[in-house]
């Protein structure tokens, strides 16, 4: 079971993540939705293609773009399609 935290909250579980390039990406479902905040900020991969962001929320405190995921990855990156991945200061254990 991998699990992200941050600001002292679990905010996913999954025994099902897909690890890319070292990064867990959890299923969209296994992820508080309460913690996503969309934002306007993108990113661009050259084999995964055009990432979009979340920042975080928690107990009233914000990460900024903490989430991104890949709403229509290329071919070589599909098994990420509908999951989220983690990084600035979200622990995860795997």
């Amino acid at each position: 079971m991998a699990t992200a935290q941050w600001n002292g909250k679990i905010i996913a579980s999954s025994d099902d993540t897909v690890v890319v390039e070292g990064n867990h990406y959890f299923p969209l479902e296994s992820v508080d939705p309460a913690v996503l905040k969309p934002t306007d900020h993108t990113s661009h991969c050259p084999w995964k293609g055009d990432a979009n962001y979340y920042s975080l929320q928690v107990d009233g405190t914000e990460n900024t773009n903490a989430a991104w995921y890949y709403a229509e990855p290329k071919d070589a990156a599909k098994q990420i399609k509908g999951h989220v991945a983690f990084w600035k200061g979200v622990e995860i254990s795997a």
